[in-house]
């Protein structure tokens, strides 16, 4: 049911959609719909929920577990490389999360916005463990790499709407280009450069 919700919500958008089209698509009937799902807005809180916790596991199966001595900019690009991945291969789960649940008002809003926060504080974690392991600096603060972090994430949800759009672009080309574009201020933080100015 799920997986037919998603490919009508991301193909028609979420006012277009309808339940009827969803239940068809299903192979269920109607009522049996609602009785899972209460309205047209639960399902869809459940596809976005469901869809986010997908992109958020393929980034951190991408990125792996940590490992002493493993250089940052590899498990970034392999993370990146795993969203990319992840967007192009499931382009209805993308516009649920991307264009969908951010365009039409709360709670959905809240749902995309929270999906973000989760893979930037990844990210962001990321950075600081690499970082402070490198230059043995207990100082460095997930402040100090936050805004980093964020233009990141949002640097590769935009670069995912280019790659999908654009044919013959593959995950792992559009990892490359958006380390190309980033890791000049992301390695010269992990190189101990270019800290944020305390007091």
């Amino acid at each position: 049911m799920l997986d037919a919700a998603v490919r009508v919500f991301g193909r028609r958008g979420y006012r277009a959609a309808s339940m009827e089209e969803i239940a068809e698509l299903a192979g269920v009937s109607k009522p049996l719909v609602y009785l899972y799902l209460n309205s047209k807005e639960d399902l869809f809180t459940a596809c976005i929920r469901r869809e986010a916790a997908a992109l958020t596991a393929a980034v951190r199966a991408g990125a792996g577990a940590p490992a002493p001595g493993t250089p940052v900019d590899r498990r970034l690009r392999a993370g990146l490389t795993a969203f990319f991945a992840h967007t192009a291969g499931n382009p209805d789960g993308w516009a649920v999360l991307h264009h969908q649940a951010r365009t039409h008002g709360e709670p959905f809003a809240t749902e995309a916005a929270a999906l973000r926060e989760e893979i930037t504080g990844f990210v962001t974690s990321l950075i600081v463990a690499t970082a402070r392991e490198a230059h043995q600096d207990p100082e460095l603060t997930e402040r100090d790499v936050a805004g980093l972090a964020h233009a990141l994430v949002g640097a590769a949800e935009s670069l995912a709407d280019w790659a999908n759009g654009t044919p013959d672009v593959t995950a792992r080309e559009a990892a490359e280009t958006l380390m190309r574009f980033a890791w000049s201020g992301l390695g010269a933080l992990v190189r101990g450069e270019g800290r944020r100015p305390r007091g």
